[in-house]
């Protein structure tokens, strides 16, 4: 917890890590990191792409049991783009429950195919198939940040979070995004522990955001998607 304090972040996500090999870190034990927390943390769930039933009931346990507040799943670890049938159960629990689907989108740092990140078509067509689906979109979308943001603007429900990335490495694109027409649609993340909250936030105020876009992306709007 010393990386939030350092960094006055009053409230983290933790995220559950689940691949084809299994869980990298399961929804059991992201609710022990919460639970250690003192409040500072709320957990973010994990499924099982190619069981989807047990899926579906492992995600309504982690949101109902153990009161997380999201699923995320990492397409590329999976090497399934988000339009694959495996998704879609999980899609409708997500709605059913009332918590977003987090996603990575752009280029992949490990060494396996990009092709799963592409904002257009599987982001853009699973918010056609699904559009009470509330989906945060991590890692910006470099290189395809202006059709993240295209489709971002076309979907109601459809958000960019800047995790994975320091404010000084923000695309120009997405930061007059930020500044202006977007500033309810961007959400300040870090990708713990490769990256610290202060380490992201170390050129916040280069980015000359005004008073309530700095809220709201610091804040306010992930206060209002996760109902945190």
């Amino acid at each position: 917890m010393a990386a939030l304090k350092a960094a006055d972040v009053e409230i983290g996500l933790s995220a559950a890590w689940y691949g084809p090999q299994g869980a990298l870190i399961s929804n059991d034990e992201v609710a022990g990191f919460v639970a250690q927390s003192g409040g500072r943390l709320r957990g973010v769930a994990g499924a099982d792409l190619t069981r989807p039933v047990q899926a579906v009931r492992e995600l309504r346990r982690a949101v109902e049991e153990l009161g997380f507040v999201a699923l995320r799943v990492v397409p590329w670890l999976w090497e399934l783009p988000p339009t694959d049938r495996l998704y879609y159960p999980l899609y409708a629990a997500c709605v059913e429950l009332g918590v977003p689907f987090c996603t990575q989108v752009g280029h992949t740092g490990p060494l396996r195919p990009s092709e799963t990140g592409r904002p257009i078509p599987y982001i853009d067509q699973v918010a056609l198939d699904v559009p009470e689906l509330t989906i945060v979109c991590g890692h910006i979308g470099y290189p395809w940040t202006t059709e993240m943001i295209a489709v971002t603007d076309k979907h109601e429900n459809v958000y960019i979070d800047t995790s994975a990335y320091t404010a000084r490495r923000y695309p120009a694109e997405l930061v007059d995004y930020l500044r202006g027409r977007g500033r309810r649609k961007v959400l300040f993340g870090t990708n713990y522990p490769m990256i610290t909250p202060t380490k992201a936030l170390e050129h916040l105020d280069q980015l000359e955001l005004d008073e309530e876009a700095r809220e709201l992306f610091l804040s306010g709007n992930a206060r209002r998607v996760f109902a945190l």
